[in-house]
């Protein structure tokens, strides 16, 4: 059996804490792969994790635990065919933004807020 998968929306993510990331937004979405492989997803329980990119966020290697995805466009849209494309098994998308929670909701997924994160 496939492990539920869990969708980060990098960008909202990393966004959610003014903590200036905006000078290195690379650097930002490094610091958010390594926190998610080292303590996992929400909820306990394995996951397959997938960290969205887009921007000047893009290029950070995937690392065990934690595949990262190069938005060629719109991190939103990625996150949106990622979770189309979850194919029945349970799909969890880490975001804040209503609208994509709306969008990724019509595939069946669940969404919680950045703070689900483990610190």
């Amino acid at each position: 059996m496939d492990l539920p998968l869990l969708i980060v929306d990098g960008a909202n993510v990393v966004g959610a804490v003014p903590d200036g990331w905006w000078r290195d937004r690379r650097g930002a979405a490094e610091r958010l792969r390594d926190r998610l492989a080292g303590r996992g997803g929400p909820e306990g329980g394995p996951f397959e994790i997938v960290l969205v990119v887009e921007g000047r966020a893009r290029g950070v290697e995937s690392v065990p635990g934690v595949r990262v995805e190069d938005a060629p466009g719109s991190g939103d849209d990625l996150i949106v065919d990622l979770a189309r494309d979850a194919a029945g098994r349970p799909c969890l998308v880490v975001t804040a933004d209503r609208e994509l929670r709306r969008r990724v909701g019509e595939h069946g997924a669940r969404c919680v807020g950045p703070s689900a994160l483990p610190a």
